[in-house]
């Protein structure tokens, strides 16, 4: 029998839960909410600005999803959304939460080895983006990783990068330091990026909170890139 709630506004709640069951952390998520949960801001905050910038988007790719917690965030402002990783142990988590109301697509696919495959005529993208992955590519194979991304999109494509900050890296957990390999000043991230886009447009984020400040201050960076070339 459903619990009856103090204020009956509320009933919903447990009755959806009752029905439908209580929504779930993926693998990544899950160990961000036990170890330091104010992560999970910064993380969401980020999502938030990708789907502001993609809004009406309809074939639009992320690229680096991890266990795709946030995605559901862009999945709500576009047509359609593909969800891609190179781990298949994270893409076999994500499938878990991309399904139903939020239905993406998961596939398992190495950036380094060639662009992503859209199910349009032209096999393109109107979007993308990539978040906190960059960093995970080393150096020599940056190139390869921006022209493969620039590869999936049309002729107008958007492209969204999210990096943290070489800056920032003084500040970083040892964990963080193994696995982020090519973090960048924002002289060379913008660099590479206009080396694959026409146009760049470069923030600055601290926290939850996208800016346009002094860049070396900056504990993250996102680029917005628009029309490759």
């Amino acid at each position: 029998m459903t619990k009856a709630t103090r204020e009956p506004q509320y009933r919903g709640y447990v009755e959806s839960a009752e029905t439908e069951g209580l929504e779930r952390f993926g693998l990544m998520s899950n160990q961000v909410w036990r170890h330091d949960p104010k992560r999970l801001v910064f993380l969401l905050s980020r999502y938030k600005f990708v789907a502001k910038m993609l809004a009406g988007k309809n074939r639009v790719l992320e690229l680096g999803c991890a266990d795709a917690f946030g995605s559901r965030i862009v999945r709500a402002e576009v047509g359609g959304l593909v969800c891609a990783d190179f781990d298949p142990v994270f893409i076999e988590d994500a499938r878990r939460l991309c399904a139903g109301k939020w239905e993406a697509e998961c596939r398992e696919h190495d950036i380094l080895t060639g662009p992503v495959v859209s199910d349009a005529p032209d096999g393109k993208f109107d979007a993308a983006y990539t978040m906190d992955v960059i960093e995970h590519i080393e150096a020599r194979h940056a190139r390869t990783f921006m022209g493969n991304l620039a590869g999936s999109l049309t002729p107008q494509g958007v492209l969204i990068v999210g990096t943290p900050s070489l800056e920032s890296q003084a500040y970083a957990s040892p964990a963080s330091k193994e696995g982020h390999v090519n973090c960048m000043s924002h002289k060379p991230f913008r660099a590479l990026l206009q080396d694959f886009f026409h146009n760049v447009f470069l923030f600055s984020m601290n926290d939850e909170v996208v800016h346009t400040g002094f860049y070396p201050m900056a504990h993250y960076l996102i680029g917005l890139c628009v029309g490759p070339k």
